[in-house]
């Protein structure tokens, strides 16, 4: 069990947003008759999951829908599949900004190359 400043600290994130996580529905854990909210194992590994997912570019509402379709099916097929199709989409768009980025790069080279030249001439 974890408590809401372990996980921010584990993570490196605030506290602040693992409660807009919980706001969303990704995070769900348990309270204290205090009010005090603790963290589960299943807790730390969604959050795992959620972070992944925005370090990959997916959005919170694309990151939802995968984390809770395991809750829907445990089976974790329709996760896998909706988790394939979403990573398709993102890949595409991953090796459109490669080739973007490539052009520029070349296009940069191109012109520091005819400054050079000038420059010597």
């Amino acid at each position: 069990m974890y408590c809401i400043s372990d996980l921010a600290e584990e993570f490196g994130i605030t506290t602040r947003t693992i409660r807009y996580y919980e706001e969303l529905g990704l995070l769900k854990p348990s309270r204290t008759e205090g009010g005090r909210r603790i963290y589960s194992s299943s807790d730390l590994a969604r959050l795992k999951l959620v972070l992944r997912g925005k370090r990959f570019g997916f959005s919170l509402e694309e990151i939802k829908e995968m984390v809770l379709l395991f809750d829907e099916d445990r089976t974790g097929e329709k996760q896998l599949k909706v988790t394939i199709q979403y990573g398709e989409e993102k890949l595409a768009e991953v090796n459109e900004r490669i080739a973007e980025l490539v052009e520029i790069k070349e296009e940069i080279e191109r012109l520091m190359t005819e400054f050079k030249g000038r420059l010597e001439g």
